[in-house]
């Protein structure tokens, strides 16, 4: 059973939008579902991250309000879409959020220093443009 939000939507999403991040929650690449292992659940030094989460037009793959922290988790096909990707990300720092991007071989085979990225950004409370 599908419930209305009475509240406005997350920077102007739509149904559809937020229809969709459901849909993707359900189909993580292997990267995304490693990354989301390690950071559900308050792993990640006591912060709350949202996996597959709408923001106006985007889905972003995870993002933690507290930090307004944006992390994607790039495959091949971002290769062929770089002018977008940039352009996506050039919105969302103009939201006020701060987009870090992470290829999947990088998430795959060296997630220690992927978490350790997240972490010491969180940690000292700044995290950069």
């Amino acid at each position: 059973m599908e419930r209305e939000k009475d509240s406005n939507r997350i920077r102007g999403s739509t149904k559809e939008i937020e229809a969709a991040a459901r849909r993707l929650r359900q189909q993580l690449t292997v990267a995304e579902t490693i990354l989301w292992q390690a950071l559900r659940g308050r792993q990640m030094g006591g912060l709350k991250f949202r996996c597959q989460h709408p923001v106006g037009r985007f889905i972003v793959d995870f993002y933690c309000p507290s930090s307004k922290l944006v992390i994607e988790v790039d495959g091949d096909i971002h290769n062929q879409q770089q002018e977008y990707d940039q352009v996506r990300t050039e919105q969302l720092q103009a939201f006020g959020y701060t987009v870090l991007r992470f290829t999947n071989d990088e998430v795959i085979n060296d997630l220690s220093s992927v978490l350790s990225r997240i972490e010491s950004l969180s940690k000292v409370g700044f995290l950069p443009p």
